[in-house]
């Protein structure tokens, strides 16, 4: 089992930054790669950004690309997501997801969530 713990969310003026961290623990060898989704009220859950846990390799989202950063820094079992330029669309509940495939869809663990409030 793998547990997550989000933290650094907050609120924010359109145009700020804010950064989340996600911690790990339990069996985190076992993970291969993490992710930030987010989610609006009445709205599905959506993809921010992935991260593979060996290379490093990110994917984002079109709506966040060039404005977010995902990193991971594995001695800490942490995965950061660095958000600039904020926007009040990006207002949302922010979760971190890690699993032991990479590509997947279909998260094994998630954090309880956190939130981000973007104001204009």
């Amino acid at each position: 089992q793998v547990q997550l713990v989000e933290s650094g969310g907050g609120s924010a003026q359109a145009g700020g930054s804010l950064r989340l961290s996600c911690v790990a623990s339990g069996a985190v060898s076992s993970i291969n790669a993490m992710a930030w989704y987010r989610q609006v009220p009445g709205k599905t859950r959506e993809p921010v950004a992935t991260i593979t846990t060996r290379s490093g390799t990110p994917i984002y989202a079109d709506s966040v690309k060039d404005r977010f950063t995902i990193t991971i820094e594995n001695a800490k079992n942490t995965v950061y997501l660095q958000m600039n330029n904020l926007k009040p669309e990006d207002t949302a509940v922010y979760y971190c997801a890690a699993d032991h495939a990479v590509g997947t869809k279909n998260w094994n663990y998630w954090g309880n969530g956190i939130q981000v409030s973007v104001s204009s």
